[in-house]
């Protein structure tokens, strides 16, 4: 059987949706797996052992030159000559369902209830109905393992293996300091709600350097997150910027990292993908969604109230988590003081 997976960004949706590979191995080994994704984020997928091919697009040229749209529909009629069993859809987006379409004959994926723009259901011959509330990873794993006659527990991801593959860093030298904790602080995110203040990263780079001897590396992947890179460092000059990373350094990079702090954005979901510790700042995103809490991958949130449906990304309730309920958990990860339970809900702090 052949199979392509339509998730075309971005980073964050992308992690969440790859844990689906192994589950799919595991259970068909016979499956050849295809994905499609926006170019620029191919490197996310680079390496897996489970991906035939990963097949490229460039819709983002779209909003430059609309011409290029005849290209990207060339390219997509290039790849369906792979003649597809399925074609899932796992974006749920009315550009994704169009990519699907494009793609094979037999489209699946979300069902219109199960998804915000809704007539990107039209477009599919299948459909899975899935809470839109839901937590995302499990709703990715749903539409691309139950098509397929495989049914998951939970537990499979409680127990999975780490899933983002990479090669040796190309940089020159680690940022990282051997013999310290190395905490990776990020410190950007897509939209203002989901940015912890440059301040506190200032406050919690130094007392975790005060109570831990821990060492912090900052990443950043643009110059406003490099402006605030070199504030912190400025502020607390026991901080390390890291140089600009490619996917694949940055990969390499988060998989070294004793403990991974950041906001609701794709690197610090990596942690998850890595089998790394991690403590998500949640603001006004909804952590029981966006996250999969584990015992060593941990949120803490506002005491905002969200609606997944219609998220405000002018609530900047992140602000209000102070650095200490931080540093409590890091306190447990660092000293391995850890409940073996992977779905304890004593691991998701609310901040009042």
């Amino acid at each position: 059987m052949k199979i392509a997976i339509v998730k075309l960004s971005a980073m964050g949706d992308i992690i969440h949706a790859m844990v689906a590979l192994q589950l799919i191995k595991a259970h068909r080994p016979d499956v050849v797996i295809d994905w499609v994704v926006e170019q620029g984020l191919a490197g996310v997928l680079a390496d897996n052992p489970d991906i035939n091919r990963i097949l490229t697009v460039n819709l983002k040229a779209l909003k430059r030159n609309k011409r290029q749209v005849f290209a990207q529909i060339r390219q997509l009629r290039l790849y369906a000559a792979n003649h597809y069993d399925y074609v899932i859809d796992a974006q749920g987006l009315l550009k994704s369902a169009v990519v699907a379409k494009l793609l094979g004959r037999h489209t699946i994926g979300f069902s219109k209830n199960s998804i915000r723009e809704k007539f990107a259901a039209n477009l599919y011959s299948q459909t899975v109905d899935i809470n839109y509330a839901e937590n995302v990873i499990w709703r990715n794993v749903k539409v691309l393992c139950e098509p397929l006659g495989i049914h998951i527990a939970k537990d499979d991801l409680v127990n999975k293996v780490p899933f983002l593959y990479y090669q040796p860093l190309s940089l020159e030298g680690t940022p990282m300091v051997h013999g310290r904790k190395n905490i990776v602080l990020v410190l950007g995110a897509s939209r203002p709600n989901k940015v912890y203040p440059v301040e506190r990263f200032v406050e919690l780079s130094t007392a975790l350097n005060r109570e831990f001897g821990a060492h912090c590396v900052l990443i950043w992947g643009n110059e406003q997150e490099l402006a605030a890179a070199q504030y912190v460092v400025q502020h607390a000059p026991q901080a390390t910027i890291s140089p600009k990373l490619s996917l694949n350094d940055l990969k390499a990079l988060l998989a070294q990292a004793d403990l991974i702090i950041g906001g609701d954005t794709g690197p610090t979901h990596c942690a998850w993908a890595l089998n790394v510790p991690s403590i998500t700042i949640f603001g006004n995103t909804p952590e029981h969604r966006n996250t999969w809490v584990s015992d060593i991958n941990r949120v803490i949130k506002s005491p905002s109230k969200v609606n997944p449906w219609r998220l405000d990304a002018h609530v900047l309730s992140i602000r209000e988590i102070p650095v200490q309920a931080i540093l409590d958990q890091a306190k447990d990860l660092l000293t391995l003081k850890l409940i073996n339970n992977d779905l304890n809900p004593t691991f998701v702090s609310e901040c009042q």
